[in-house]
C-alpha cells in the first residue's frame, strides 16, 4: 500500500469531510499521474467539431471563446459523448460493519465511492448517492453543482451500517432510470432472502450500465481462524459455534461455489462484477478497475 495513503487511513481522517476528500484526491491524482491519457469512469471523449447551440443542449458544453469571436453560441461536439449520470448505491446493512485488519466493509465502500465520485466530478459527470438499509434510505439526488461533492461526502461520513437490507419496498423508488446512467452498487451480497439479487437484477436496463463491487474479507472467505470460535450473524444475532480447523475445507469450498455462482449470474445479466477483498490496498483495487475500463472503451 502507498505509504501516504496508508497514513491517511485512520478513523480521525476518514470520519471527516475534508479527510475523506483528501484520501479520494490522493488516490485518483496518483493514478492519473501515472497515465498518459485522461481517465474516465465512463466512456472516453475526443473533440471533433463545433455545431450551433440548440435549445436543450448542456450549457456546460458552450464554447465561450467562440462566442467572443463570433457572438454566436457553439457547442463542442465530441466523437463520443461522455457526460453521464453516475449513481453510487451502497448496501448499508449491519453486515457491512464486518472488519478485518482494521478496515470494515463499509469504510472500504466509502473509500471506493469517494474516489470514483471525485473522478466523476473531474470529468463533469452528474453523480448522486443512495445508501440503503431497512432503517434508512439516504439519498443525494444526482446533480452537477459546485457544492455537490461536499454534500455527497457529508452523507458518506455520517453513514452507518445498521439493520438489514431493505425489506419494506422502499428501494423501489431507486429503480427509476432516466437517460444514460452508470450505476455502481457496493455490497457484501449478504442476501438471506434473495432480496439483494432481485434488486440488482432490476437495476439493469438496456440503456444503462451496472457495476457491482462485491466486498469480502480474506479471513471471511478462507475461514483461516485457528481453533474453536463462536460466530455471530451481525444482522439477525444468530450465534453458532464452529471448529475452524475441522470445518475449514467444507466452508471454503462453499464460499468459492457461492462466489462463482454470483459471478456467473451477473455476467448472464450483463452486469459488471468485481470481487474485492477489503484487505487489499484501495489504490491497487481502483487502479486495476480503471485500467480494465480503459481497455474496454478503446
Amino acid at each position: 500500500m502507498d505509504a501516504r495513503i496508508k497514513d491517511l487511513l485512520k478513523p480521525e481522517t476518514l470520519n471527516t469531510i475534508s479527510g475523506l476528500e483528501l484520501v479520494a484526491r490522493v488516490i485518483i491524482e496518483g493514478f492519473m499521474s501515472g497515465s498518459n491519457k485522461s481517465q474516465s469512469v465512463g466512456a472516453g471523449q475526443e473533440f471533433s467539431q463545433y455545431r450551433s447551440y440548440q435549445p436543450g443542449d448542456d450549457l456546460r458544453q458552450l464554447d465561450w471563446k467562440m462566442f467572443g469571436k463570433s457572438e454566436r453560441y457553439y457547442i463542442k461536439q465530441a466523437d463520443i459523448e461522455t457526460n453521464i449520470t453516475v449513481k453510487f448505491m451502497i448496501d448499508a446493512s449491519h453486515s457491512m460493519a464486518y472488519n478485518e485488519d482494521g478496515m470494515s466493509k463499509l469504510q472500504y465502500a466509502k473509500l471506493i465511492t469517494a474516489a470514483l465520485a471525485y473522478l466523476a466530478r473531474k470529468q463533469s459527470d452528474t453523480f448522486g448517492l443512495y445508501a440503503v438499509n431497512d432503517k434508512n434510505i439516504k439519498v443525494v439526488q444526482p446533480r452537477f453543482e459546485t457544492q455537490q461533492f461536499i454534500r455527497f461526502l457529508n452523507e458518506l461520513v455520517q453513514l452507518k451500517s445498521e439493520g438489514t437490507w431493505d425489506q419494506k419496498g422502499g428501494v423501489e423508488k431507486l429503480l427509476d432510470h432516466h437517460g444514460k446512467e452508470m450505476i455502481i452498487f457496493i455490497t457484501d451480497m449478504y442476501d438471506d432472502a434473495g432480496d439483494l439479487q432481485k434488486f440488482i437484477s432490476r437495476l439493469k436496463t438496456p440503456r444503462n450500465e451496472v457495476i457491482v463491487f462485491h466486498l469480502i474479507g480474506r479471513h471471511e472467505s478462507e475461514f483461516d481462524f485457528n481453533g474453536s470460535f463462536t460466530f455471530e450473524d451481525l444482522e439477525n444475532g444468530t450465534k453458532i459455534k464452529a471448529d475452524t480447523i475441522v470445518q475449514q475445507k467444507d466452508y471454503s469450498n462453499r464460499v468459492k461455489a457461492w462466489l462463482q455462482a454470483s459471478r456467473t449470474w451477473m455476467l448472464e445479466k450483463h452486469i459488471n462484477y468485481n470481487l474485492i477483498y477489503i484487505n487489499d490496498p484501495i489504490e491497487t483495487v481502483l487502479r486495476n478497475f480503471l485500467t480494465v475500463r480503459k481497455a474496454l472503451i478503446r
